[in-house]
């Protein structure tokens, strides 16, 4: 089988492609696209840390890097939460709101474009498919740790 006939590689030019965009779009505005995409993932009500680093398929210890250097330029604080004071949420400062408003703009623009291609069927497939890969991986992953 050619590699450029797997599903891995259509998955991994595609993510590849679009990050390399992102980071190009975040650095014009003296950010990456990590940083970026932790803004856009904090709602008003903050964000527990440890639901971070799931959301972005990244390490515990990578995310303390990266939360650290957001908190430390003004971007984030954190802040025990006040129901459970053993979990550390995450909020967004005045100054990581104006850079979440970019990021959120240059995401939506890019995802109107995208959807001026294709119909709202094709999207549909595409959703379906994905879904079909998700959950493939997750019966992998299950059979992989019952090993």
């Amino acid at each position: 089988m050619n590699i450029q006939d797997t599903v891995d590689f259509h998955l991994r030019s595609t993510l590849f492609a679009t990050k390399r965009m992102y980071n190009v779009l975040a650095a014009e505005n003296g950010i990456t696209q990590g940083i970026g995409y932790v803004l856009i993932n904090i709602g008003k009500e903050g964000i527990p840390a440890t639901k971070i680093a799931p959301i972005m398929g990244i390490t515990s210890s990578s995310l303390s890097r990266l939360l650290k250097s957001m908190e430390d330029d003004g971007y984030i604080y954190r802040k025990n939460d006040n129901k459970d004071k053993r979990v550390v949420k995450v909020f967004v400062t005045e100054k990581g709101l104006k850079q979440r408003e970019m990021v959120k703009k240059a995401v939506v623009d890019f995802n109107k474009r995208v959807m001026a291609k294709i119909t709202p069927e094709e999207m549909e497939t595409f959703e379906k498919v994905n879904a079909l890969i998700r959950e493939q991986v997750q019966i992998d992953m299950d059979e992989f740790l019952e090993r």
